[in-house]
């Protein structure tokens, strides 16, 4: 590779890392990446975060699914990645100087009947992104099959603030949190209704939280809210008492 080439490369590598020095772990880590879901990612809609159509959602097509050693149990949802594909040991099918961030939403389970190192890519421990092609498309040539990549965890952008779909019933209530910002992922929930106290909730899969056992119809409800990196947010009433399952409700805020 010659001088320019490296250049280029370690410049992004550089801008990247002073952007997120100061929210999350700020060391590259080494992986590798497919992709899936068709050129136009319809093939990437539902998943295993509880997103659903990911364009309703406000995700669109910079989206992957993570191996076992990322996903976390689904609390890796919503997080996002710079990637940048390899260049220094594939320059067949890397595009050199790009890069692109994305957003995980879907799990990329393990094949145990294919060898971890010729097909079995998700498999553990194996750190791996299976992009939406479209995502894919900007690193790399997608003849490739499978190419090397350097990622960091970085901060998530977002338009408007936290929101919350409400689903279920009466004694059994799940909420989809997304559009979450900064480090995209919830760690922990409260919800409090008008007649009870503030009660945890516990992550049914993906980015859905549940409350069990507790009728809190008809009741305005406020949430107490941890990301993944242990901010905290607060949002009384948020939502009003005539509402319904199905109904989204945007919160006043969102984490940085």
């Amino acid at each position: 590779m010659g001088m320019g080439m490296f250049f280029k490369l370690s410049l992004i590598l550089a801008m990247y890392f002073m952007r997120t020095a100061f929210s999350f772990d700020n060391s590259w880590q080494y992986a590798h990446a497919t992709f899936y879901g068709g050129v136009d990612a319809s093939g990437t809609m539902g998943g295993a975060c509880g997103y659903g159509n990911l364009y309703t959602y406000g995700y669109g097509t910079n989206t992957v699914a993570l191996s076992t050693a990322l996903f976390n149990d689904g609390a890796s949802c919503g997080q996002c990645y710079v990637i940048i594909c390899d260049y220094n040991n594939d320059q067949q099918w890397c595009l050199p100087g790009t890069s692109v961030t994305v957003t995980a939403t879907n799990f990329c389970p393990p094949n145990w009947a294919i060898p971890s190192d010729a097909g079995g890519w998700c498999n553990p421990p194996r750190t791996h992104f299976d992009m939406a092609q479209p995502a894919f498309e900007q690193i790399a040539i997608t003849t490739a099959g499978i190419v090397p990549v350097w990622y960091q965890r970085v901060s998530c952008n977002k338009r408007g603030n936290i929101r919350f779909t409400l689903n279920g019933f009466a004694y059994f209530n799940n909420f989809l949190v997304w559009n979450v910002g900064g480090p995209g992922s919830i760690s922990y929930m409260m919800v409090k209704g008008d007649n009870t106290n503030w009660m945890a909730m516990s992550r049914n899969w993906g980015a859905i939280w549940m409350l069990n056992s507790v009728n809190i119809c008809g009741q305005a409800l406020s949430f107490n809210v941890w990301s993944s990196d242990w901010q905290y947010l607060s949002f009384p009433q948020v939502v009003y008492n005539n509402w319904v399952y199905g109904q989204t409700y945007e919160a006043y805020a969102n984490f940085y």
